[in-house]
């Protein structure tokens, strides 16, 4: 069954479990692709981590310090701009969420909720559509947790790369990545609501192996833990959220690189993992891409 915590790394940023309390020195993998006279570098995220949890190195630096720009996923992900799309997509007070449950997954769905510790329970995820139950069921414990969003890679690199004057762009709007998720049919947002139901209890686990993965640059484990499942038994969903975004994503990189320059480009982990990575779409496109 497809894990929703696959999708909620790249649209809500819910990567990370707890931690051991001693500072933890990540090395995650890096990439470069050239052509004759542009550079662009890729680098995999995760989207919220411990404060303890130290991941720079000479080379990343070396890399950031060369890039003329950088390029993230979201720039537009203030709260703000969030809670209005939420309200716009994610939420059904006309067709209550239970209503389009059977009593078996109903009664899954208290127990998710009751072990997530949701606040709100069933009746804030009554008004929701069954995306954003998914992921909402997803994030609570993280957020309990008290994982801080703005420690996430994606958001350092952000405010590092702005500090010295450099601009960031996005691949992607807020709107567009969760409109991936709420244009879904509603069999389809059903089936990825049930994923939660066991994710919910177990996904810790998951979570601390792939963030293990992340650290020490595994790009096999990650494309094991985080696409494996989702590509053998849901390929339509792998198809919607990875393929078709990742060739997008190769296309507008493809661009950039017709001009001469160097970039750093940083996506969500999962995307650079794979088969169907970002790396072998770029590879397909005649651009050169090494492990660095």
């Amino acid at each position: 069954m497809l894990q929703p915590r696959h999708v909620a790394c790249a649209l809500l940023a819910v990567f990370l479990v707890l931690l051991p309390d001693r500072p933890l020195r990540a090395q995650p993998a890096l990439w470069v692709a050239k052509n004759e006279h542009a550079t662009v570098y890729l680098f995999g995220t995760v989207h919220l981590l411990p404060t303890d949890t130290a991941w720079s190195s000479p080379q990343l630096d070396n890399a950031l310090k060369q890039s003329q720009d950088l390029t993230i996923e979201l720039t537009d992900d203030d709260p703000a701009n969030m809670q209005q799309l939420v309200f716009k997509y994610g939420l059904d007070f006309k067709h209550p969420l239970a209503s389009k449950l059977s009593d078996d997954d109903l009664a899954r769905l208290r127990k998710a909720a009751a072990v997530a510790k949701l606040p709100g329970g069933m009746t804030a995820l009554n008004a929701m559509q069954p995306w954003m139950a998914a992921l909402t069921l997803t994030v609570a414990p993280l957020v309990q947790a008290g994982l801080d969003p703005d420690q996430g890679v994606d958001k350092i690199l952000k405010k590092r790369m702005l500090a010295v004057g450099k601009p960031v762009l996005g691949l992607e709007t807020s709107e567009q990545q969760i409109r991936l998720l709420a244009d879904m049919s509603e069999p389809l947002q059903l089936s990825f609501l049930r994923a939660t139901f066991d994710d919910v209890s177990d996904g810790a686990a998951k979570l601390r192996e792939l963030i293990d993965a992340w650290k020490n640059g595994d790009v096999t484990a990650i494309a094991r833990i985080e696409d494996e499942d989702m590509r053998k038994e849901n390929p339509q969903l792998y198809r919607l959220l990875l393929v078709q975004r990742n060739r997008a994503w190769a296309l507008a990189i493809a661009r950039r690189m017709q001009h001469p320059g160097t970039s750093f480009v940083a996506v969500g982990a999962g995307h650079l993992a794979g088969p169907d990575s970002l790396q072998n779409q770029l590879q397909q496109l005649h651009i050169n891409v090494r492990r660095e």
